[in-house]
């Protein structure tokens, strides 16, 4: 273990120091927590704050008596390494907790009610029922909503619905109804799953009265003065697409000269602000009650905020490594069918990239209470990337309006697998808006997301 690179970090989602186990409950709180969670390491004998290195005196006698605390005061068993590390003139204990297969773990002194902790931030937390429901779900390798909701039918969903969301992508037969687990075999009959009365049911605020976004625009940077506000009931499928045109109603668009022509730009990419609202839809946490998915509209920033911490065993650095796990199976697949998410653990890296090619800071991601938050910014610290050839794509379309990828190709130049190539691209960054029923129709078209 590289003590000196541990000691350059702060404590964190995964880090925590320790100066003496002398209150060993702190200790066992962490382990526990860590466990829980994203596994961890604590360190035992540097001070927290400062991160100065005290050492354990009688490391040995410290690291039996610690192996000992965790052996009797912590149920299911858990038997993390616990390593000596030597430094300079002392030693350090190491005590490395990796997220645990049997989660959840408890104190057994304060039961599995209250002894329960996951780990927030640099902080440990006492897990609610629907947490500690969450990690006892992970053993049984199933999510939240793939479970049946028994008192209900396969009636009570809108097939025509889902049917002409699918029309342009593929026929929606009760097989894949059932293969996608919008519904589920219980007890010899087919029953809609939770994700499935989410997605489409035809009375899902009964049972989820908070599954719908609240969007609103704020006068400043913060929430003194609401100049806006609506509140977007519809199916979880085409709630984004209100979400995101709320924010581009409020959203500001600068005029920039290039030469002799004024162009007009967004004033956050509308792809970030979509792969936001669409990862908030798939991840949040729909057994939460009491806080619908909000978003908030500032003069300097737009914050996307879902119910749901991440999902246990990932951390904010997974994130912006690609890494991903679905908290909600149904509605991925589902949005995934749907097009509405490409590639699993690629949301991040889409907005990041939009972000930082229209001279953007990177986008915030926090873990605040029970919630995860995204905030993007709007004040530029960077001149935005576009290239001559995005240019001049650009600059047809503007003289030209809607148009096809053979006719931009022949009054650019470039060949029509470039130019197709190009306008992903620019559809990506929220640049160009593609017109036509799917990324298949012949006659699609593509026009300036500003027209």
């Amino acid at each position: 273990m590289n003590l000196n690179e541990l000691l350059k970090r702060a404590e964190g989602k995964t880090l925590e120091y320790k100066r003496d186990i002398s209150s060993p409950a702190g200790a066992l709180k962490t382990i526990i927590a860590f466990a829980n969670t994203a596994g961890g390491t604590l360190l035992i004998g540097v001070e927290a704050g400062s991160r100065q290195v005290f050492g354990v005196r009688d490391v040995l006698k410290t690291e039996a008596q610690l192996a000992n605390l965790i052996a009797d005061s912590l149920y299911p068993q858990l038997v993390p390494n616990i390593e000596v590390v030597n430094w300079r003139k002392t030693n350090v204990l190491a005590v490395e907790i990796h997220p645990s297969s049997t989660r959840p773990h408890h104190l057994i002194s304060l039961g599995a009610e209250n002894g329960t902790f996951i780990r927030v931030g640099s902080t440990n937390r006492k897990a609610g029922a629907t947490q500690i429901e969450d990690m006892a779900r992970l053993k049984r390798i199933d999510t939240y909503d793939e479970q049946a909701v028994p008192n209900l039918n396969a009636e009570d969903l809108d097939f025509r619905l889902a049917s002409e969301l699918f029309l342009p992508y593929k026929k929606l037969t009760p097989l894949a109804w059932r293969t996608l687990r919008v519904t589920t075999e219980h007890q010899g009959r087919q029953v809609p799953t939770i994700g499935g009365l989410l997605l489409f049911g035809k009375d899902r605020f009964s049972a989820f009265p908070d599954s719908w976004i609240q969007a609103g625009r704020f006068a400043g940077s913060n929430k003194a003065r609401l100049i806006d506000s609506v509140a977007v009931r519809a199916a979880l499928p085409v709630a984004a697409e209100e979400v995101i045109a709320f924010a581009r109603k409020h959203l500001m668009v600068e005029s920039v000269i290039k030469g002799i022509r004024r162009q007009e730009r967004w004033s956050i990419p509308l792809v970030a602000i979509r792969e936001a609202v669409v990862n908030s839809i798939a991840h949040a946490d729909y057994a939460q009650q009491g806080s619908p998915i909000r978003l908030a509209v500032f003069d300097d920033r737009i914050e996307i905020e879902n119910p749901g911490l991440l999902p246990l065993g990932i951390t904010l650095d997974d994130l912006q490594q690609g890494v991903s796990k679905l908290r909600n199976r149904v509605i991925g697949r589902v949005f995934h069918e749907l097009r509405l998410i490409e590639h699993w653990g690629s949301g991040i890296q889409r907005m990041n990239t939009a972000c930082e090619e229209a001279g953007l800071p990177k986008p915030k991601l926090e873990e605040l209470g029970s919630h995860f938050r995204v905030t993007i910014f709007s004040e530029r610290v960077a001149a935005p990337l576009v290239d001559a050839i995005d240019g001049k794509i650009i600059a047809v379309l503007r003289k030209r309006g809607a148009m096809g990828t053979g006719a931009i190709a022949k009054l650019t130049g470039l060949s029509a697998r470039a130019t197709l190539t190009r306008l992903g691209r620019l559809k990506a960054r929220g640049i160009v808006v593609e017109l036509g029923t799917g990324p298949h129709d012949p006659k699609r078209q593509y026009l300036l997301a500003e027209d």
